[in-house]
């Protein structure tokens, strides 16, 4: 995988590896894709044909292999609304309608880099979800203190749900299997044929596995859980890190790629990949104006 143990955060004095590098770049890449594809939502457009949109658009720049296909969720499916099996999760027939929120979300692999990301937006103006993403800033900057205080991963998704709590929202990401608040993610050979399996690549799959029982020997897991099994410190390498607030049928969240280092310096040994992405520059435009 990319080296952790060197890179420096972009602005210090050193500079992305050639492998965080390809991991910005792919992440950027489908920053790009669900900007694209969320200037042309419309009223009537189902979450099928958004997930197909991302697809096209990203098989058009040379995309042939995923972490996870693209999913679209639509109004209160974005909260995991009476989501109890993962089949669930997949994109339906629902319809696109105006002031509803929506979730896309993608995990492309490209030149064997890989990105999971979650982008949120409403069709029209809705200030309940506007505030949404607005106290989703809180939770990018507890996150990465708190790896960068060496905090076992366990206690910092409970600190992560506390906040959510005090701020008067639900913690909708422990709907996800393992209820997870993040994964890792890792480089992948690339192949000419690349099969999924319920939407998953299974390469990328067979590497998460490997990982889990790597990390089960050396006492960490590449799941972020609630559970025993995330009752450790953080391990240095890329981590998909996506908190995801629910509120009276609206969710919203983020989703982008984490580097933990071991490196003894904190501001070294834990950072966010780019500062570049679009909930940031949002939070930024409205602080400046």
């Amino acid at each position: 995988m990319a080296s952790v143990t060197s890179a420096t955060p972009p602005g210090a004095a050193g500079e992305l590896t050639a492998g965080l590098r390809g991991f910005r770049e792919v992440q950027r890449l489908a920053y790009a894709c669900a900007e694209a594809v969320a200037a042309q939502l419309k009223p009537g457009v189902t979450e099928r044909a958004a997930a197909r949109m991302q697809r096209e658009w990203l098989r058009e720049r040379g995309v042939r292999d995923w972490f996870h296909l693209p999913f679209a969720w639509f109004g209160d499916r974005t909260a995991f609304v009476n989501f109890r099996v993962p089949l669930q999760f997949f994109p339906t027939q629902r319809e696109l309608e105006p002031g509803m929120a929506f979730i896309l979300d993608m995990a492309p692999i490209h030149n064997g880099y890989t990105a999971d990301i979650g982008y949120s937006g409403c069709l029209g103006l809705n200030p309940v979800h506007d505030r949404l993403l607005a106290d989703l800033e809180a939770h990018r900057e507890l996150i990465l203190r708190e790896v960068r205080e060496r905090r076992p991963l366990r206690e910092i998704y409970a600190d992560v749900d506390r906040l959510m709590a005090r701020q008067g929202y639900a913690n909708r990401h422990r709907a996800y299997p393992f209820g997870v608040i993040a994964h890792k993610v890792d480089r992948v050979r690339q192949r000419r044929w690349s099969p999924t399996l319920f939407g998953f690549g299974t390469r990328s799959l067979r590497g998460l596995a490997s990982d889990a029982l790597h990390g089960h020997r050396d006492g960490w897991s590449p799941l972020w859980s609630p559970y025993r099994f995330s009752d450790h410190p953080p391990q240095p390498g890329l981590w998909a890190v996506e908190p995801h607030l629910g509120f009276r049928g609206k969710g919203a969240k983020f989703e982008e790629i984490l580097v933990v280092t071991d490196s003894k310096d904190p501001q070294e040994s834990a950072f966010w990949l780019d500062d570049d992405l679009p909930h940031v520059r949002r939070r930024q435009e409205e602080k400046a104006a």
